[in-house]
């Protein structure tokens, strides 16, 4: 199905929980945030529900998210009956990493294709303070139960901020040399609580990009990799990796948005900006039918907005990053 732009809507981002294992900064306070009661938040056979109805609105590939994903009991079967419903081809994840280890070949098994694990740094320290309680070593021990249960592209998110990991930026881009890892540095969005912590700390990709360049060599833009959504990706000679630039910020991708965002308390979102959400969890709750879910999901396509707002500032002074849906 199209938006009133005429962009062709088939991506659906599934908060699955507002729970995480992390505390980063750019994503909550140093307290936290306060949970939601696990009444309030959808269970899988209601998650099921909305998925089914959304095929037949056009959605074709699902991206499950969080808070962290991995700490939802049962998601190994979530996977499953997701991959079984007709019409989805295509079930990724984010995840920190943490609990690959112990999910990365269940989950293959399961039907998941790959995932996109959130990395900002390379030193230990460093890593602690950004997550405010994370184990870099168990990090890359995620990162590599990737790699070796085959959900390939393992691609890593760096989202970039100056003064706290900006120097870090080609030692990361040095990753995609000797590994298939696929590097991606996300411009920091002003996002929940987050938003004023991240003032004076933005860096464009423009300058990571130069940075990069200059210090490693040339970059060789890729036609695509699997998954490629809005990065565009670039590859050194010879490298076995891509390093991948997404620019929300500096040069916005909204034309061609092709997602909506379900959160795990069952509002349904046209733009990660975009305060208004659609109940699908009362309708689902009081037994409604496919043809009124069908009915919610095309109400929140049609009010897609043209492009998001980020530099005005944000607007849901409710929520933070983790309660909508990374």
């Amino acid at each position: 199905m199209r938006d009133a732009y005429r962009r062709e809507i088939n991506y659906l981002r599934v908060s699955v929980t507002d729970k995480c294992n992390l505390r980063c900064l750019y994503c909550m306070p140093p307290e936290g945030v306060e949970f939601l009661p696990h009444d309030e938040i959808l269970r899988a056979e209601e998650i099921e529900a909305v998925i089914r109805a959304a095929t037949k609105v056009g959605i074709r590939k699902i991206r499950l998210t969080g808070g962290e994903p991995l700490v939802r009991k049962g998601i190994n079967d979530l996977v499953r009956n997701i991959s079984n419903i007709p019409g989805i081809d295509d079930i990724t994840l984010t995840t920190n990493g943490l609990l690959l280890p112990s999910h990365a070949a269940a989950l293959k098994k399961s039907g998941l294709k790959r995932v996109n694990i959130s990395l900002d740094t390379l030193k230990s320290e460093r890593y602690r303070e950004i997550t405010r309680i994370g184990d870099l070593a168990c990090a890359w021990k995620g990162i590599q139960a990737a790699l070796d249960a085959g959900l390939h592209p393992v691609k890593i998110n760096t989202v970039v901020t100056r003064g706290i990991n900006d120097d870090e930026v080609e030692a990361m881009a040095h990753l995609s040399l000797k590994r298939p890892l696929h590097i991606r540095f996300i411009e920091i969005m002003p996002i929940g609580d987050g938003n004023s912590w991240a003032e004076g700390r933005f860096v464009p990709a423009e300058e990571i990009m130069e940075k990069i360049s200059r210090r490693i060599g040339r970059l060789h833009p890729v036609r695509s990799i699997e998954g490629d959504g809005p990065a565009k990706y670039y590859r050194f000679e010879g490298a076995e990796g891509t390093v991948g630039f997404i620019t929300a910020m500096s040069n916005h991708f909204c034309g061609n948005c092709n997602r909506l965002r379900l959160t795990s308390s069952g509002g349904l979102r046209p733009c990660l900006y975009d305060s208004r959400e659609i109940d699908l969890k009362t309708p689902l709750r009081r037994g409604a039918e496919e043809r009124e879910l069908i009915d919610l999901i095309m109400d929140a396509i049609d009010m897609k907005p043209d492009r998001h707002h980020m530099h005005e500032g944000w607007a849901d002074r409710k929520r933070v990053m983790s309660q909508i849906g990374g």
